[in-house]
């Protein structure tokens, strides 16, 4: 609370006691439970797809204004640049190389795939709900679409949503998304659509599914209210192929993929409201990022990546550095946070906030972000890896990040290249990435690689989940 605020609060308490009035009871969530959680997880949205990342025609007001009323991080990042190892290491807080959910061959799981986040893997819903927190995951799981793998096994208490990306199951004849460009159809993917473990639509209508996953988070937040909640809301879009309900159609002066961001917008919106009606928004923390950069090749149906070069599948800024905002009314303070953030750090700051002690049985790759956002103490984490598959491509160190090994994405990327000595740039000058400065500073490249030779000593070889079939 800012001391405007508090003073007035002071002087209208000040006021109702010498006229006798009693103000009415507000229960104090704060000091009676532990912090709710709701992480709200876009597909394939870019850097500079909000209006405060920049983006100058998309509106978005209930993302802006929460980025305004609580903490927009400008170097926070994605512990992978495509959709299955990205949501496993945000639920894990582990590098998908160490639980098997990364693999240099099939680096997505697909519907013909066997495999799935193993079950002797903690995510952030199994820590919490046994710590008496309700969970539930909404929309886009993609971690192992059989029932083993599903979020009901993973700690959570209820789920609503696709099982993987909303462009699988082609069933059109005609080459999936591409041949229809730019105008797909729901029936071209049959995608089906789960209430728990139980097929309930089939192909899903994917005009609806935002409209339809803001209602289930709604109902949830009624429904949790008197007791600790987790909320996991992995967003279907913006990942092509672009669906959106009626009352969005031709919304936005940017066109389709204007029109989906503006719905996510409203959703994050209707959210936020049900937290308020409910009295628990000084009490939630409410997270909001995305699991990757752009689809770049998707032309205009694919976001953008702002300053940022490249996008989705490469280990380039624009295909791992991701907008984040972290809100929570009178516990975050107003800022813009320059220090470097990951995912991964999403499940060591759960736990922190709870109360639960992190196990101490294996690795862990995140670091508690709750000094950081709460203002008690020094930020924590000062590097950043970046992997493909099970290959370390990058590290960053501050500003400085190394390039091992780069290579483009998908159709028409550039190929594959080793580089010694590793490229250089400095993040804080040359955002881009456009100059090398390998030859200048060879002492920051001396660091920069001891600190991988450190890192790659810790990777056990487990086996990959994703090449299961």
């Amino acid at each position: 609370m800012d001391g405007q605020r508090f003073w007035r609060a002071v002087v209208m308490a000040m006021l109702l006691a010498a006229w006798g009035v009693c103000p009415p009871a507000r229960a104090t969530q704060a000091d009676s439970r532990p912090p709710n959680l709701i992480i709200i997880f876009t597909d394939d949205m870019g850097y500079g797809d909000l209006g405060c990342y920049g983006h100058p025609v998309l509106d978005t007001p209930h993302l802006d204004r929460m980025a305004a009323e609580g903490q927009r991080w400008t170097s926070f990042y994605t512990a992978a640049s495509v959709c299955t190892p990205s949501r496993a290491a945000l639920l894990t807080g582990r590098l998908p190389v160490r639980s098997g959910m990364a693999s240099d061959r099939r680096r997505v799981l697909f519907p013909d795939s066997l495999g799935g986040l193993p079950q002797d893997e903690i995510t952030i819903a199994r820590a919490l709900q046994q710590a008496g927190y309700a969970t539930a995951c909404i929309g886009k799981w993609h971690l192992g679409h059989r029932e083993q793998f599903l979020p009901t096994n993973h700690g959570f208490d209820y789920y609503f949503g696709i099982p993987y990306s909303n462009d699988m199951d082609n069933v059109s004849g005609l080459g999936g998304f591409r041949a229809n460009y730019p105008v797909p159809q729901v029936e071209y993917f049959n995608v089906p659509l789960l209430r728990n473990t139980e097929i309930i639509e089939r192909p899903a209508d994917q005009t609806t599914l935002t409209r339809r996953y803001t209602e289930e988070v709604v109902r949830k937040i009624e429904a949790y209210r008197e007791q600790p909640f987790f909320i996991y809301y992995p967003q279907t879009f913006p990942h092509v192929p672009l669906f959106v309900s009626e009352q969005f159609q031709g919304r936005s002066a940017a066109g389709l993929y204007g029109d989906v961001i503006e719905e996510i917008d409203w959703s994050v919106g209707e959210i936020r409201r049900a937290l308020e009606q409910w009295d628990l928004a000084d009490n939630t923390l409410v997270v909001f990022t995305s699991d990757n950069g752009p689809w770049l090749p998707y032309r205009e149906h694919g976001g953008l990546s702002g300053p940022l070069r490249d996008g989705k599948g490469t280990t380039w800024e624009g295909g791992m550095r991701v907008p984040a905002i972290f809100w929570w009314p009178g516990q975050i303070e107003p800022a813009v946070i320059r220090e470097i953030g990951c995912t991964l750090d999403l499940f060591p700051t759960a736990l922190a906030l709870a109360g639960v002690e992190l196990p101490d049985d294996r690795l862990w790759d995140g670091y508690d972000l709750s000094p950081t956002l709460l203002g008690t103490g020094p930020h924590q984490r000062d590097e950043m890896l970046y992997y493909r598959g099970t290959q370390l491509y990058a590290v960053r160190q501050g500003p400085w990040k190394a390039h091992f090994i780069t290579q483009g994405a998908y159709q028409g990327g550039a190929p594959r290249q080793e580089h010694d000595p590793p490229k250089l740039f400095q993040l804080d000058h040359d955002v881009p990435e456009r100059f090398n400065r390998a030859e200048e500073f060879p002492e920051v490249l001396q660091r920069l690689q001891a600190l991988a030779d450190r890192h790659r000593a810790t990777v056990v070889p487990v086996e990959s989940q994703l090449e299961k079939r």
